[in-house]
């Protein structure tokens, strides 16, 4: 937001999220307030007024680069929000339609040499009624065709599965470039557009790839496998878009126009849409309504980029893009984890950070005045009624920043558990798509002439099986997920194969283990297929993976099993990439696991295959196509996890009888799991209050009674003699020394008097000196403890309040003495609890190494 158009986008963006606009507004009542104490403070002109005045100063000073700068802030963070989201959305329309086309480019190049179908292209031999069964065998197998197409050299309509995709019945001639582009390449051809071939579609893609004469290698005709492309992006939107969203999810060509559209009657097919492929955060208008916009460009996947120019696109209107959704679903967020996520927002959500800060220097500036009065002014004087009015506003700037910090926390938290559990979801999607292919291509493969005709003969020769050999090699080429491709005969006996990596030791000649051979051997027809368990194989290496079986039947009896074909699964590659590239940018840690949280594949080294995952049973528990996100501790750190369970692709492990469930699970850690004690002792000011007024009767000392300033150490309020305090500085200004330091010293801290260093003193971790566990700097406060004409400095956790106690509440701490040298020797007796006194003296004792300047 560095020119007018984009400060004019920060006001109107402002206009749409009313919770900011009222923080902002909020935040202007509260500086004119800050303004009016420090002018009523110099109107008065009394020596104890004037100390105050700097303080005052600075908290109005403070207030005013807030009062843009945190709004500012907020606004950008949920800006960020909303097009992270979105971002995410577009990446996976663009990356899941890819990938699946991917398949169509491997499955065009293998049936084009289809020994069966060049032969009838040919015009050598075959009958249209058998080519046709072998089409519709095929297609019943890669459904995600809706027609099958075998033209002649000179255009003719030779055998078509869906007749009346051309307009008729009978024989057509189909004059459409494909044809002749196909004919002149070695490769496949796809187009995207409208097509003679389908003429009912305003738009058809097709894969195109020229068939060879058997015996002569001329050119003979073109296989065109028509894929079912609204089906499919209907199955990507239904299964990635929510009812209640408030975006629309597209798909796009090169030339900015929709070719699928999630919701057709918001945005139609079609139309031209305004782009962000820069990412930009400027607002774009359609339709006369502003729009948030992220379009995103394939990744691509084993070196297929897609179809020229298509990207994914999500569009989110700005009048609904920052509405609450409502009710959230239920999830588990354990109250500590929230707390725990809120104090590491620096790195989590910066704007809550600058808030925190924001409450930090409210909380600091109120209790040094709360401080200050009470060693300058005179009970019920003019020092004591404007520190009573700084706490007021002090109180209030507080309420205002926890409310804008939670507030924006649960925007945080629930856009960040929303991202998690989609992602998971994409990656259970990819995986059950992908699979879904290896369950057809064994099927298929299994009714190659060649293979059957080879593998009925019981003991075939070493030609024919060479010839087997060279097919599997070509397949394993075309289809690169695949580590093995082996055939065996139906004594399980390997006798071909297909090994991509050459380091691979053979196989021929060994035995396929005896469970499966029966399993493939009592396999009913041509739609069924066997997969083993994800377990190690001495085909894989040693290592787990999912191999794909189907039988290969006689010729001329096909309820005759005379061996099958194996496809071992590349898991360790597949799997991988799949989970890295659901991941993308955004890391974390992504692992498939199944119902009993037995790791299949992860991203991270402390997390292989085979290892247990710790996790909630009910996540392994659910049911399938749902998911979940929640907030969990995660070896010592506290991490968002996003959790589905794969539904299964079309007929896939829904339909067709295999069962073999898999979740996804998805880990982003956000730091350490840790106590944030500044989040819990928030209310702690009024509760000591509270209790400070039960005991005494009294908001300012009088006779029989003194005040005292607290504080937090380890999450436990804790005291010292208010007289004792000269003030409070951030424990970020804290500058780390070792030198001739004791264990407990933190570093050196500059005292100020202006604009000028004063002296240096030592500062010392109060929690580490009473036994707790060290405090950090970061985010904490240093009090800087008067003692004679020295001073010294106490790291502590967050700042409380002053209180007035009378001396009959001040009792020896038990288990003292008089004359030990413990640093808490008394305690505070108030109505709830009973709070440790610091004793400077012994404090200055224990830290007798001697202090600089």
């Amino acid at each position: 937001m560095k020119n007018a158009a984009d400060m004019a986008d920060f006001n109107t963006l402002l206009s749409y999220m009313p919770d900011v606009g009222q923080c902002a507004r909020a935040l202007v009542d509260l500086n004119a307030t800050w303004r009016m104490i420090e002018a009523s403070s110099r109107l008065q002109c009394s020596d104890d007024t004037a100390l105050i005045l700097p303080t005052l100063g600075a908290a109005r000073s403070g207030f005013s680069a807030l009062e843009e700068s945190l709004v500012k802030s907020l606004v950008a963070e949920k800006l960020s929000t909303a097009l992270a989201v979105l971002s995410t959305k577009a990446q996976y329309v663009i990356d899941i339609i890819v990938r699946n086309l991917y398949e169509r480019t491997a499955d065009v190049g293998f049936l084009a040499t289809d020994a069966a179908l060049c032969a009838f292209v040919a015009g050598i031999d075959g009958e249209a009624g058998a080519i046709r069964q072998r089409l519709d065998d095929y297609r019943s197998k890669y459904t995600v065709y809706d027609d099958i197409v075998l033209l002649g050299a000179d255009g003719r309509v030779l055998l078509r599965l869906d007749p009346a995709g051309s307009g008729g019945d009978g024989p057509a001639f189909v004059g459409d470039a494909l044809l002749a582009d196909a004919m002149q390449s070695d490769t496949h051809v796809e187009v995207f557009r409208h097509s003679a071939l389908q003429p009912h579609k305003r738009q058809a893609l097709i894969y195109g790839r020229r068939m060879l004469h058997p015996q002569t290698g001329a050119v003979a005709g073109v296989l065109c496998l028509c894929f079912d492309f609204e089906r499919e992006m209907a199955g990507i939107f239904d299964t990635h878009r929510a009812l209640d969203e408030r975006y629309n999810m597209l798909l796009l060509d090169g030339e900015q126009r929709v070719i699928a559209s999630a919701d057709p009657a918001w945005i139609a097919t079609g139309a031209r849409v305004p782009v962000n492929h820069e990412n930009t955060p400027r607002l774009q208008m359609y339709c006369g309504r502003l729009h948030l916009v992220r379009t995103v460009a394939a990744r691509g996947y084993q070196g297929y980029a897609g179809p020229r120019g298509w990207c994914g696109q999500v569009m989110m209107p700005l009048d609904v893009a920052f509405h609450e959704r409502g009710s959230r679903p239920a999830v588990a967020l354990a109250p500590d984890l929230v707390r725990s996520l809120a104090g590491l927002s620096q790195s989590f959500c910066p704007p809550l950070h600058a808030i925190r800060l924001a409450a930090d220097t409210v909380r600091r500036t109120v209790w040094n005045g709360q401080v200050m009065g009470s060693r300058h002014g005179q009970p019920g004087g003019r020092l004591d009624a404007i520190v009573e009015l700084v706490g007021d506003v002090g109180a209030r700037s507080n309420a205002l920043f926890e409310e804008a910090g939670n507030d924006l926390s649960a925007t945080a938290i629930g856009s960040g558990l929303d991202r998690t559990a989609f992602t998971a979801e994409l990656m259970a999607d990819l995986l059950e798509r992908n699979l879904y292919e290896r369950a057809n291509d064994c099927r298929w493969w299994a009714l190659s002439p060649l293979l059957r005709a080879t593998l009925a003969q019981g003991r075939p020769g070493e030609a024919a099986l060479g010839a087997v050999a060279g097919m599997l090699a070509y397949i394993n080429g075309l289809y690169t997920v695949y580590s093995r491709i082996v055939v065996y005969g139906a004594d399980g006996r390997i006798l071909a194969e297909s090994v991509r990596d050459a380091g691979d030791d053979a196989s021929t000649g060994m035995t396929i283990d005896d469970g499966t051979l029966q399993r493939v051997l009592g396999l009913r027809t041509p739609q069924d297929y066997h997969v083993t368990p994800f377990a190690p194989s001495m085909l894989y290496r040693g290592r787990p993976a999912w191999i794909y079986h189907a039988a290969v039947r006689d010729p001329s009896d096909a309820s005759k099993v005379v061996g099958g074909i194996g496809l071992v699964f590349d898991a360790a590659a597949e799997l991988g990439a799949m989970l890295d590239d659901g991941l993308g940018r955004a890391g974390g840690v992504a692992c498939f696991v199944d119902r009993e949280g037995r790791v299949l594949a992860s991203t991270a080294a402390s997390l292989p295959a085979g290892a247990p995952l710790d996790i909630d049973p009910a996540l392994l528990a659910l049911a399938r196509g749902e998911s979940s996100a929640r907030l969990v501790a995660h070896a010592g750190e506290v991490a968002m996890l996003g959790c589905c369970a794969a539904r299964g692709y079309r007929e896939f492990k829904t339909s067709d009888g295999y069962r073999d469930d898999v979740l996804a699970v998805v880990l982003r850690s956000h730091g350490p799991l840790r106590r944030t004690a500044q989040n819990e002792s928030l209310g702690s000011g009024a509760a000591i209050a509270a209790s400070r007024a039960s005991a005494t009767g009294a908001a300012v000392p009088g006779a029989g009674q003194r005040k005292y300033a607290t504080f937090t150490v380890g999450g436990q309020l804790h005291a010292i003699a208010a007289e004792q305090v000269r003030e409070a500085c951030p424990g970020s200004a804290v500058a780390p020394v070792s030198a001739g330091a004791r264990p407990e010293h933190r570093g050196m801290l500059a005292l100020r008097n202006g604009d000028e260093i004063a002296s240096y003193i030592w500062v010392a971790d109060l929690a580490q000196m009473l036994g707790m566990a060290p405090a950090a700097a970061e985010g904490g406060q240093v009090i800087v403890v008067r003692h004679g004409e020295q001073s010294l400095g106490m790291l502590v956790e967050t700042l409380d309040t002053v209180a007035a106690f009378a001396d009959d509440d001040v009792i020896p701490a038990p288990l003292s003495w008089d004359g030990e040298d413990g640093l808490v020797r008394r305690v505070i007796r108030t109505a709830t609890q009973l709070v440790p006194l610091v004793d400077a003296h012994s404090l200055r004792r224990m830290l007798d190494t001697g202090q600089p300047g």
